[in-house]
């Protein structure tokens, strides 16, 4: 009997859960959608009972119709949607929707946060309070819904929810702590300055545990209601974010992330605790212990393509469209695509900037306009790796994922302007993965997670700079970072003008 782990990977509209063995190897795979409720502008909301049961029709799915036998599954570990509040009161029981990650109603709070503390904020957590995060959330319902925040005893995000449901025990990993913004980064525990400034009880806060640490064994309860055994051990499990860089590999100061999905974002391992981005780019405890990752997010990355795509190509193959790239140059004959279409968020923290084709020429095909797109996506990364270089960081490898990971032209595009190698994955299979890894290190089955990554993580295609391209890249991106600066005052007053003229219909 092959014995194995689950990796739980719970996301924003789904979750899916892995069995994986020992070797790396995933035999058995399900998952089940759950809704999203969003009754006003800028409201997120799920029921967290959804993901309970979700993740329990999965499991279900594993043993009758996979036909893993409980005493196979090991250990469960868990991945989860980051920054999204659940408030429990005495008995444990659900005082209202959680609130997601892209939940924006907290804007008031936000600023009152940086009104009150300021740059001392960023100082504690090494971040800046965006609306995506936990702790104006919490402040919101502390401001707007009074009863409810009197009555909370207890504060999870999502994965710590499920985990509680399953186990009874009431912690959250480190990971997961840090993108709540009440964590002291340096001290590695709740910050009592921050709690106090905003009178929030310290008891709020559960206790804090590793990614890789036994979280407790299933209870009698949920293994009658899902079919595993009480012999089954759970672990921290780690924020989405940390568990898919684990999951690709990024065990090392010498890797960084690339990857493209509706939005983009660069993410690299630290060693130390000491390094701050001032806000400009998120920074987290990883999954891996005693380490740290930043990241740097472009808010339309695969959405600027597809985007491009549904508008001037919709009935085309997407592969084709992406392709005809090759036709174009580097540097797209002198065009340049700043992907700024729905406002920015590193390293340019701007919700009103919007994009521009600049360069455009009598000569342009539409296969121009599609290298300007690649090329634009993979400079706005370039931005964020200049923040690295500015701390005095050196890499050699990007394991590129998603959409980036798809095209070998893109692949080489970014080989170029990145000036590293570029790596692809044999198996890309992101959070679940790197859930089921730490499972797998938390059982002792590896001594830790880098042991676990040789033999978990292959990587496929290889794609080296091609020195003539990276001196044209070089110049080409020196020129794309004078659009951000130009467009700034141009782009602010466009969108003014749309908002007054959406008004003025609205009014009439």
């Amino acid at each position: 009997m092959t014995e194995c782990v689950l990796g739980v990977d719970l996301g924003t509209s789904s979750v899916k859960v892995s069995a994986v063995t020992r070797s790396g190897e995933i035999i058995a795979q399900e998952g089940m959608d759950f809704p999203l409720r969003q009754p006003q502008p800028g409201y997120a909301e799920q029921d967290p009972n959804d993901w309970v049961n979700a993740t329990t029709v999965a499991i279900v799915r594993l043993i009758l119709k996979d036909k893993l036998k409980p005493e196979q599954i090991k250990g469960v570990s868990y991945s989860g949607q980051m920054h999204g509040l659940v408030l429990l009161d005495k008995d444990n029981n659900i005082l209202r929707p959680a609130m997601l990650w892209n939940d924006t109603r907290s804007t008031k709070q936000r600023e009152e946060i940086m009104a009150k503390m300021g740059h001392r904020f960023i100082e504690i957590t090494h971040n800046k309070p965006l609306e995506g995060f936990t702790l104006p959330k919490l402040l919101w319902v502390k401001e707007n819904q009074p009863d409810i925040f009197a009555k909370a005893t207890t504060m999870l995000l999502p994965k710590d929810y499920l985990r509680f449901r399953m186990t009874g025990k009431l912690v959250m990993d480190y990971s997961d702590a840090t993108g709540t913004v009440m964590l002291d980064v340096e001290k590695q525990q709740w910050s009592k300055e921050i709690l106090d400034a905003f009178d929030i009880p310290e008891t709020i806060c559960p206790p804090l545990v590793r990614s890789i640490d036994n979280t407790g064994h299933i209870t009698k309860w949920y293994s009658e209601y899902s079919g595993l055994s009480t012999d089954t051990v759970t672990f921290g499990g780690g924020a989405d974010n940390a568990c898919g860089a684990v999951g690709a590999g990024i065990d090392s100061p010498t890797k960084v992330l690339s990857s493209i999905g509706t939005s983009g974002v660069i993410l690299k391992y630290e060693p130390q605790k000491e390094t701050n981005y001032e806000g400009v780019l998120q920074y987290e405890d990883h999954a891996i212990p005693d380490a740290f990752y930043s990241m740097g997010v472009t808010l339309a990355a695969g959405f600027s393509l597809s985007w491009f795509k549904r508008t001037f190509a919709a009935d085309e193959d997407f592969t084709e469209v992406v392709e005809s790239a090759a036709e174009s140059t580097v540097g797209a004959n002198g065009l340049l695509f700043a992907p700024y279409i729905v406002g920015e968020r590193a390293p340019y923290a701007d919700a009103d900037i919007r994009g521009s084709f600049i360069g455009i020429d009598g000569i342009h095909k539409r296969h121009d306009f599609v290298r300007a797109v690649l090329e634009g996506i993979i400079f706005s990364f370039r931005d964020i790796m200049d923040k690295y270089e500015e701390k005095g960081s050196q890499f050699d490898t990007v394991v590129s994922i998603g959409g980036g990971a798809k095209s070998p032209l893109w692949q080489q595009i970014q080989a170029n302007i990145f000036n590293v190698k570029v790596v692809s994955l044999k198996n890309e299979q992101g959070p679940g993965l790197g859930a089921a890894m730490l499972a797998a290190v938390g059982m002792g089955w590896y001594k830790d997670i880098s042991e676990c990554t040789k033999v978990f993580v292959q990587f496929k295609d290889v794609f080296l700079p091609e020195p003539e391209n990276v001196s044209k890249y070089q110049k080409l991106h020196d020129i794309y970072q004078k659009i951000y600066p130009s467009t700034k005052e141009i782009t602010h007053d466009l969108v003014g003008y749309r908002r007054e003229e959406q008004s003025a219909k609205s009014d009439g």
